[in-house]
C-alpha cells in the first residue's frame, strides 16, 4: 500500500514502475489490459467473482482465444496474480473498473455489475488512490453513481477530490472514466495503437490517469469531465449502429428490387471522400453496439429530449434476426418443406468472426425464434465445441460436425469464419441461406442470399 498524499510522488512512482494496479473484472476488456501494464513490469493484481477464471489464471492458463496461454505465462512470471479477495485492494493504488453494462429486457441500462462492484471496492479505498471506470455507460455514470457511493461507503469518511480542492495533494481519490476500445478479433490494429479517452472528476484525476495509461498507450485524449468521456464512447458506437441499420434496410430493399447491396457498397466506396463502407448482416451482436443507442436513448427521456433517429436505428438492426428466419421459411416453402418440420443448421453463433466471443450475438436470437417455429436447429462453431447456459440463453448443445451438413434441409450462415470451406458447404447442402456475402462468386442455384 502506497500512503503517497501528493500527486508529484505519486507520478513519481508510477515512473518507477513502483504503482500497484488493480483490474476488477477479468474478461475481454480487463485481462488484455492486465497484460498490457504487466508487459510494462507493474504490479497487476487481478480481481473477480468467478472463482474458475481466478484459478485458470493463477494455472498461467487461458480462456480467451486470442490470449495465448504463454502470455499469461509471462504475467505471471512478472508478478500478475488474480484474487477473489477485494480486501486486497487496500493495497492497490490504481483501481480499474472493467465489468458488463448489459441492458434490462425492457431496454433500460442494468448498473448491477458497476453497483455491486463499486460497493463491494469502496469500504478498501483510501486517500491517494486512482479509480477509474472503464465500462461503456451513459453520461452522468461518474458523477452521479461512482462518486456517490464510493463517499457513502468509504472508510473514514473519505471523499473523492474535485476541482477547487487544491493542485497538488491528495487528501482523497482521484475518480475517472475512460471507456474501453477493445475490438475482438482485430488482428491489424495493435491495442498500444488505439488512443486512449479519459476524462477525470478532478484535474488531478485526469493527470493521474493520462500518465497510468500512458505508460500501456501511445496516445491519450485528456477531456474535460468524466460526462464528455461517457458520451464520447457513445457517440462512437451509435455512429456504426445508425450507419448499419442504414444499410440493413437497403439491404432488404435492394433483395426485393433484385440489386445486389454488395456491389452497390463496391461501388460506392471507390468515392474518395464523403463515403464510409458500412455492411449489412443478420443482426449486431458484441456488447457495445446492440447496447450504447438505448443507453443514451434512456438517459436522455431524463432531459425530455427525443432520440428518434438513435431508437429507430436499434430497432431495424433488433428486427433483423426476424428478416433472417423469415428468409429461410420462404426458401424451405420453395423446397415444398414448411419451417415448422426442417432441420436447420447454423454456421457461426459467435457475434462476428474468428471470435469465441457470445455477447448479444444475433445468432441466438436467430436459434430461438427459429426453434419458436417448431424447426429443429443445431449449430457448428470452431470456437465453441459446446454452448451451455450465460445470459439470455440456454443451449446446452454440442458443435455439430460439419460431415453433416447433408442431414439438413438447410443449411443458414450466421458468422463467417474464415475457416469454412464455402464452395464445398454449399456443395454438400440443399440449402445454403448467406446472411455474410460468403459465397460471392459461388455459382450455385442452392444459395438464398440474405
Amino acid at each position: 500500500m502506497n500512503s503517497t498524499h501528493t500527486l508529484s510522488s505519486w507520478l513519481a512512482r508510477l515512473d518507477a514502475r513502483e504503482t500497484h494496479i488493480a483490474i476488477i473484472g477479468l474478461g475481454y476488456v480487463g485481462l488484455p489490459l492486465a497484460l498490457l501494464f504487466s508487459e510494462e513490469c507493474f504490479r497487476v493484481t487481478g480481481f473477480d467473482i468467478d472463482a474458475e477464471k481466478v484459478a485458470t489464471l493463477n494455472d498461467g492458463r487461458s480462456y480467451i482465444h486470442r490470449i495465448e496461454p504463454e502470455h499469461i505465462a509471462g504475467a505471471r512470471a512478472a508478478g500478475f496474480r488474480a484474487t477473489t479477495d477485494f480486501s486486497e485492494l487496500h493495497e492497490c493504488d490504481a483501481i480499474l473498473i472493467c465489468v458488463p453494462t448489459p441492458l434490462h429486457p425492457d431496454h433500460t441500462p442494468d448498473m448491477s455489475f458497476v453497483t455491486s462492484t463499486v460497493e463491494a471496492l469502496a469500504p478498501h479505498t483510501h486517500a491517494g488512490q486512482l479509480l477509474v471506470l472503464e465500462s461503456t455507460t451513459y453520461p452522468g455514470t461518474t458523477d452521479e453513481l461512482i462518486v456517490p457511493t464510493l463517499e457513502r461507503l468509504g472508510r473514514n469518511n473519505l471523499r473523492v477530490l474535485r476541482n477547487g480542492d487544491g493542485h497538488d495533494t491528495l487528501e482523497g481519490l482521484m475518480v475517472a472514466f475512460s471507456p474501453e476500445r477493445e475490438d475482438p478479433g482485430n488482428l491489424t490494429t495493435p491495442r498500444r495503437e488505439i488512443p486512449k479517452v479519459i476524462g477525470g472528476v478532478d484535474t488531478r484525476a485526469t493527470q493521474a490517469a493520462v500518465a497510468l495509461y500512458g505508460t500501456i498507450f501511445n496516445r491519450t485524449v485528456a477531456m474535460s469531465s468524466p460526462s464528455a468521456a461517457e458520451m464520447t464512447k457513445l457517440l462512437e458506437n451509435i455512429y456504426r449502429c445508425v450507419n448499419i441499420a442504414l444499410v440493413n434496410e437497403l439491404k432488404q430493399l435492394c433483395l426485393a428490387m433484385g440489386i445486389d447491396i454488395w456491389e452497390v457498397i463496391d461501388a460506392a466506396s471507390t468515392k474518395p471522400f464523403g463515403f464510409q463502407a458500412f455492411y449489412p448482416g443478420p443482426g449486431i451482436g458484441g456488447h457495445c453496439i446492440p447496447v450504447d443507442p438505448f443507453y443514451l436513448s434512456w438517459r436522455a427521456k431524463q432531459f425530455n429530449q427525443p432520440t428518434r433517429f438513435i431508437e429507430l436505428a436499434g430497432e431495424v438492426n433488433e428486427a433483423m434476426p426476424g428478416f433472417v428466419v423469415h428468409t429461410v421459411e420462404r426458401a424451405l416453402e420453395r423446397e415444398g418443406k414448411s419451417l415448422a418440420e426442417a432441420k436447420v443448421l447454423l454456421l457461426g453463433i459467435a457475434y462476428k468472426r474468428d471470435v469465441d466471443d457470445l455477447r448479444e450475438s444475433p445468432a441466438l436470437t436467430i436459434f430461438d425464434l427459429l426453434e419458436r417455429a417448431g424447426a429443429s436447429v443445431s449449430y457448428n462453431d470452431p470456437f465453441f465445441p459446446e454452448v451451455g447456459v450465460g445470459r439470455k440463453y440456454a443451449l446446452k448443445r454440442q458443435s455439430t460436425a460439419l460431415e453433416r451438413v447433408g442431414d439438413f434441409d438447410c443449411v443458414l450462415l450466421v458468422t463467417d469464419h474464415s475457416a469454412y470451406d464455402y464452395a464445398a458447404l454449399v456443395e454438400a447442402s440443399k440449402i445454403f441461406v448467406d446472411t455474410r456475402n460468403a459465397t460471392r462468386g459461388i455459382a450455385s442455384g442452392k444459395i438464398v442470399r440474405c
